[in-house]
Order: C-alpha cells, then structure tokens, then sequence
C-alpha cells in the first residue's frame, strides 16, 4: 500500500521516541579502536517479538532470547544487547549459561528482569564467551548510551563482524487508518551481516524499534511477513548462520493511550508496510557488503508457475558460483544464468524463458539475442546489477539479493580466526 508523507531518515535504532542506544570497546576483541559491545534499550517494558535461525546447531543467545519470548518469538521485553567478536555457538552448558549472566548482568544495569533482556552475540563459533566484558561493560554502556545518530551508529558499528560499515535504516510516515489517523509514525532498525548469508527465518543479527502502538502478536505477525520477503531474500553464499536473529521492539510513544495496532486491521497494513520498507533496506545493504562483493546484484523471477519456483531459481541464479563470477569480471554470460534456473526442477519451458541483464535483452524465447557488448560493460560498472528472469509459465514472482564472488571472499574466509 501506498504510505502518506514517507520519509527516510537517519537516526537508525534511536529514532523511534522512547529508546535509547550505544556501543562501546568492552573487551571481545583484542583490537581497542574496535567497538564490540552494543546495547538497545527502551524507556519501559514494551512489546517485543523475534524471529531466529532454524539451523540446529543455533547458538545459546537463540535459545535464551527464544525462552525469553515465551517460546512463540513474542512477549515484552526492555533491552537488546549484542556482543562481536565470539558467537557463543556450539558452546554447550557453559555457553548457555554465559547467555543467561549476559541477560542477567544487563537486567541489573538497566533495572528490569533478566527475561526481560534479549541476547545475542556474533563471531567465531565454538568459542565459550567470557562474561567479564559484560559485568565492566555494560554499566558503562548504559551510562553512556543516547538517542542521537551517533549512538545509533556506534550501537551498529558494535555488531559488525567482516562488514565494511554498519548497516542501518529509518523512516518516519503518517498513518491514515483508524484511531492512528494524523500520527507520525518512526520505526528504525540496525544490522550486521557480510558472510554466512542465507537466513532461514531471519537474518543475520538486526534489531528494529517503533514507536509504534502494537500488540505483541501482530508485531510478531508484521516482523514474520516482512522478513519472509527482505531477509529471506538474501543470500551471500548459501550457509544459514547459528546465530540468526531478528528482533522488533514497539514502545507506543507515537501515540500514547491509543488503542494497539492488531493484525486484520488497516493500521496493520500500514505499519507492515512501513516495517517491510525498512528492512529491504537493510537487506539490501546487507548484500552489498558481501564479503568481498564489488556489486549488489539483484535477481527478478517472473512469470513462474508457483510462489516455491519463482523463488528456487532465483536462489540458484544468485547461488550460483559461475553467475556471481561472471558479475566480477563482467561478462553478461547469459548461459550461466539459464543453467542455474534450469537444474532446479522449476516447470517451464526453455523456448519460454527469456533474460536481461542490465536492462539489456539477451535471451528471447530460449535463444540468444545479439548485443552492444561495450555498451554491456559500461553498465557493468554500476553498482548494482540486475538480473531479470521471465519464465513464461505463470504469474509468480519473487525477488532475492545477492552479490557478486570475488578473490576477496577466499581470502577474507580463508583467513577468519586467525
């Protein structure tokens, strides 16, 4: 739907009235100049809901924020804190434990109950997590923490594992539904992801505040349906992270005393939307800065027989290792992106399917088209490339994004923990 007076912003996590945020050095990390402890904290308890990974070996945070929200990804909470450096993943008992005296220790710097503390943490798996940065940390942090852009940016900055630059975006818009009518709306969020990209149900670590006036449930409702088309549409090289979280705090600031948004309603749309608009945005950064990427590359599917096929080849597309190398070198090598749509098992029809790259036709009804190739290789220097794919078998359709495969990507994974 169509959002009335939409604006972006910055501001990231601490543009919404009635949150606070921050980042700081607390030790994670040997490296002093690199923050490594973020903390997003709202002014009282408040709506809440998530959304995690669903690999197995998912991490102690994801399991304590799980409990935390009750088990059904919604409840009330006050804070989110995040540390860099150890993903506290495969960490066992004493992992779990790290994970609750992370809530724990945060409960009592901010003064709530330790449930009401959501965690998680990013970087090396297997690793058990010291809590001592914690305990010296996050008093400091709580202190020190604000509502500016600055302490927006550094509580974005703290996450970042292999990201070249902290990942954030915000809006405000004017609802026009219901009792909400005339209000201004903000909602904003931060994240961090560069490599391990291909959520399953979240991304990678992103933490989103509204003010908002929404009930638990449908803030849980819009935070699922916004994911399933921004994040979930992401992928950098295939592999679902352990520690995959995706959380959503509403203080209703906007609009103190209103009656809460719930699902089914036109204020519900509205907000959704809204909320969907700024995780695109994130997601999108977040394929940028692929590890190692030059290029975000966008791939269109339509005209698929199914929702389930439009999506199948648009991942194999933007998995495809020989698709995202011939990105690097520009080469419009059309052939490597029917191959990819072509092994999924997806119903079409070869003599159907037609390609563009760039704007650029290159294939019509399964044959190859002739093209200006110097004019290919001077689009080839934009920053994003986009890959449209009809299939010529329905009215599905699905985007997803990704970016392009690089010596940098070996190099930078090849070289992680040390």
């Amino acid at each position: 739907m169509e959002l009335e007076d939409l604006e972006f912003k910055e501001g990231g996590v601490a543009l919404a009235a009635g949150f606070k945020a921050g980042g700081m050095h607390a030790g994670f990390r040997r490296n002093p100049a690199r923050l490594d402890l973020a903390l997003v904290c709202a002014d009282e308890l408040c709506p809440a809901a998530g959304v995690f990974t669903r690999n197995v070996f998912c991490s102690a945070p994801v399991k304590v924020s799980r409990e935390h929200l009750d088990g059904e990804g919604c409840g009330l909470a006050r804070a989110m804190v995040v540390n860099s450096g150890v993903a506290n993943a495969a960490t066992g008992r004493k992992g779990l434990k790290a994970a609750r005296e992370q809530a724990r220790i945060t409960a009592d710097a901010v003064g709530c109950a330790e449930e009401d503390v959501l965690v998680a943490s990013t970087g090396v798996i297997g690793a058990q997590l010291s809590c001592e940065p914690f305990a010296s940390g996050v008093p400091q942090l709580v202190e020190r923490m604000g509502r500016t852009v600055q302490d927006a940016r550094d509580a974005a900055s703290a996450m970042m594992t292999t990201d070249t630059h902290p990942k954030q975006a915000a809006l405000t818009y004017g609802a026009q539904a219901g009792s909400l009518a005339g209000t201004t709306i903000a909602i904003g969020g931060m994240a961090k992801g560069s490599g391990m990209i291909m959520p399953n149900m979240a991304t990678m670590i992103c933490c989103l505040t509204t003010d908002a006036p929404v009930v638990p449930q449908a803030l849980h409702a819009a935070l699922r349906a916004a994911v399933d088309v921004t994040f979930n549409k992401v992928t950098v090289d295939s592999d679902t992270s352990t520690n995959d979280t995706c959380v959503v705090f509403a203080s209703g600031k906007a609009a103190p005393g209103a009656r809460p948004i719930e699902v089914d309603t036109p204020e519900f749309e509205e907000f959704a939307s809204a909320l969907r608009l700024v995780c695109e945005k994130l997601a999108r950064q977040m394929a940028a800065d692929g590890e190692g990427a030059s290029k975000l590359v966008t791939v269109n599917v339509t005209s698929a027989a199914t929702d389930h096929d439009a999506d199948e080849v648009a991942r194999s597309i933007a998995n495809s290792p020989l698709v995202k190398t011939a990105v690097y070198g520009h080469d419009a090598n059309w052939g490597r992106i029917v191959a990819a749509a072509g092994k999924t098992g997806a119903a079409f029809r070869q003599e159907r399917v037609s390609v563009s790259m760039m704007g650029i036709p290159v294939c019509r009804k399964g044959l190859a088209l002739s093209f200006d190739e110097e004019e290919a290789l001077r689009r080839f220097e934009e920053p994003e490339i986009v890959i449209d794919v009809d299939l010529g078998a329905g009215d599905a359709a699905t985007t997803v994004w990704t970016c392009d495969l690089t010596h940098d990507y070996v190099t930078i994974n090849g070289d992680y923990r040390s």
